[in-house]
């Protein structure tokens, strides 16, 4: 493909979630012609609740929204910093829905539809000498077509690939297994006996639905503090997992149980299928490298990849992962050298482990050192940092889950100002 210097830098987004449409969006004010492919026949990635099944091993399920979930965070830092959830939305922690609905008119707000092709999957991406090659299945036509673009954003979720440990006796169980990323109805376990693995947001609230079905629940995990499950009257904890039997499992602790379904809590792989070899990265234990400030493409920095860390403010650090980069594609700021990107990436990493976080697969975990995070993008990029009222409401309701499940979506919070909020119609200092 021949440009001229009058042409506009083509942008490709994999994916039309929440990430992908902040992309997109973003891509599109800084006046770059950008269009987002997605797979499905809708916008809203993850959010979308669908209880179509795999038709068989080699089939993949995206969605792995479940009946009756409300979120774990409220609506008030879930929103984008230039478009929040509308006010008439009395409750702080909503339903999947009404998360779809908000990103369907986020998309409409902002005139993004005729750049989104629905039913487009890209299915092939690598690099040429000055720019991409995305190759496109047109589910629609059946047909797949090359198409040029100057850079990538990498949108496609990491909700789908599901992350099942490997544990001694697995296959002599004789009970149904599965991972939660297949749940989507408790009554399928009524009157059951049902082991659940991992106690991380999901774990927990799964384990919350699907005891009302089961006759008993175990909730089998290894975090250090205790989860309140006092209110569940049929659930039992306990550690890990030591091996599997014919009908149940032997713990940690040498106690025995027996139970008629496992479900795995455990969380997800990154994974990229459409990437070619030659894009230059690889994951390696959930460990996706090598990328500058967990974003960037070291070997080729026209591509990103938004939304890999986790325990963050997940709508917020995707529009600023965004807008950090596009100041980097549109010119504004100019990228180091790829030596000092990889003497970045090796400083972070080495802080890390120095920290005594040696588990690869935490590599993009955030927590505590999202906000220092924020902080450094902001100061490279020169750009707007995330407004501190959102992270006092985040430090708020954070690990809630844990100890208040039975209470704290009852809250609702209030943004007062760029510092303030109210909680239950109080401030909060």
């Amino acid at each position: 493909m021949i440009k001229t210097s009058v042409d506009k830098r083509r942008v490709c987004v994999i994916g039309a979630g929440t990430a992908g449409l902040c992309a997109l969006k973003n891509s599109l004010e800084a006046g770059l012609d950008a269009v987002a492919y997605e797979r499905g026949t809708e916008i809203g990635g993850t959010w979308i609740f669908s209880e179509e099944m795999p038709k068989n091993e080699y089939d993949e399920v995206h969605s792995s929204m479940y009946e009756g979930l409300r979120t774990n965070l409220p609506k008030e830092v879930m929103g984008y910093p230039d478009y929040s959830y509308p006010d008439d939305i009395a409750e702080s922690f909503i339903t999947s829905n009404q998360v779809l609905e908000f990103l369907r008119s986020y998309a409409e707000h902002f005139k993004l539809k005729p750049h989104i092709k629905l039913q487009h999957e890209v299915i092939r991406v690598r690099p040429r000498l000055d720019d991409w090659e995305v190759y496109v299945w047109d589910h629609s036509t059946d047909t797949c077509d090359p198409v040029y673009y100057d850079f990538v954003y990498v949108c496609n979720g990491h909700y789908t690939e599901p992350d099942l440990p490997e544990v001694e006796g697995l296959d002599l169980f004789e009970g149904k297994k599965m991972h939660s990323h297949l749940y989507r109805k408790a009554d399928k376990f009524k009157d059951t006996r049902v082991l659940i693995i991992g106690a991380g947001p999901s774990g927990i609230d799964i384990t919350n639905h699907v005891r009302v079905a089961a006759k008993q629940v175990f909730l089998s995990h290894h975090l250090s503090t205790t989860p309140n499950t006092a209110f569940m009257g049929n659930v039992t904890q306990k550690p890990d997992v030591q091996r599997f039997t014919k009908d149940g499992a032997v713990f940690t602790d040498g106690s025995t149980e027996s139970f008629d379904h496992v479900m795995f809590c455990t969380g997800y792989k990154y994974t990229f299928p459409c990437l070619s070899t030659d894009v230059g990265v690889q994951v390696i234990d959930n460990f996706v490298q090598p990328l500058w400030k967990h974003c960037v493409n070291i070997n080729h920095p026209t591509m990103a990849f938004v939304g890999l860390p986790f325990n963050v403010i997940p709508t917020h650090i995707f529009d600023m992962q965004v807008r950090f980069t596009l100041k980097f594609f549109t010119g504004q700021r100019k990228f180091p050298s790829r030596e000092q990107m990889i003497a970045d990436l090796e400083q972070e990493i080495g802080e890390r482990w120095g920290c005594g976080v040696r588990n690869q697969k935490k590599a993009h975990q955030m927590g505590e050192r999202q906000f220092v995070y924020y902080n450094e993008l902001a100061s490279i990029a020169g750009i707007e940092n995330i407004k501190p009222v959102i992270h006092k409401l985040m430090k708020d309701c954070g690990k809630k889950y844990i100890f208040e499940l039975d209470t704290y979506r009852s809250n609702k919070y209030t943004i007062v100002d760029d510092e303030n909020y109210l909680k239950n119609g109080e401030a909060i200092v």
